[in-house]
């Protein structure tokens, strides 16, 4: 298959060093930090912790991301009464867009050209509605915005990344990258992350044929776009390390932090 082969071809070129895939980006501060939240009553069946749920994360992601230092788009697909009167407790209801689609492709792609919408110097962060940051993710989220080797940026540090036999076809025992330094984060180039990612909108302007390559079914992958987008466009995808987010998935909790800790506190 096609996607084999440039997984073949992208192991052959990390194993040589061929910097071919590589470029030197310049990024300026953003203009103004775009948060498209998304959030449903259903979606995968994943085994998460008890703390996980719609209203904690979408709280925390509140208190990282406020509303007076970022600008709030929800994009709310099928949710009922009582989640929409909670999330009206932290979102203004004229932020909030009702869709009726059922799967998380099709709620990207909303999100997506939403974003585009946005000047070239504007950064959107996509966020799902089962992540937990840290406190100072906003900062660091500009942080990586910044960094000059990045042109997709992701504070959740995914554990397929350590480990054997992880589901991740790029990494045995552990990725083979660069490691960075900003002003309060290390950040390493990383192969892949989930659909929770931040980016300047010019970049994903260029980038849109091969989001919608692989969001044309009812589940996004992940993987394959941002394999892709490397191998394609030289796209470099930055994950600060140790993670300042985390998927709510119980398998692959961000290392290095108990994040029950992070709800305990914000809810005291």
């Amino acid at each position: 298959m096609f996607f084999d082969f440039i997984i073949k071809l992208y192991l052959f070129a990390v194993e040589k060093k061929k910097t071919f895939f590589l470029k030197k980006v310049q990024h300026v501060k953003p203009k103004r930090i775009i948060i498209v939240y998304r959030i449903s009553d259903i979606g995968y069946l994943k085994d998460k912790p008890s703390y996980i749920n719609n209203e904690n994360c979408l709280k925390n992601a509140v208190l990282e991301f406020p509303l007076c230092e970022c600008s709030w788009h929800v994009i709310a697909d099928n949710i009922s009464e009582s989640t929409l009167q909670m999330v009206c407790k932290y979102i203004p209801q004229n932020n909030i867009k009702h869709v009726s689609v059922g799967h998380g492709a099709g709620t990207f792609r909303i999100a997506y050209d939403y974003a585009l919408q946005y000047d070239d110097d504007d950064c959107v962060y996509f966020l799902e509605n089962d992540y937990l940051h840290k406190p100072g993710s906003l900062k660091v989220l500009k942080e990586g915005l910044q960094c000059r080797e990045g042109d997709y940026i992701t504070l959740y540090d995914h554990l397929d990344k350590y480990g054997y036999n992880t589901g991740n076809p790029l990494v045995c025992g552990g990725e083979k990258t660069r490691v960075f330094l900003s002003e309060s984060a290390h950040w390493k180039i990383t192969n892949s992350t989930t659909m929770t990612f931040a980016a300047f909108v010019s970049t994903l302007k260029k980038d849109k044929n091969i989001f919608w390559k692989w969001t044309n079914t009812k589940h996004p992958f992940d993987f394959q776009i941002f394999t892709e987008l490397r191998l394609r466009k030289r796209r470099r995808l930055l994950s600060v390390i140790p993670g300042y987010s985390t998927h709510g998935e119980t398998k692959w909790l961000s290392p290095l932090m108990e994040w029950n800790n992070i709800v305990d506190v914000q809810n005291k």
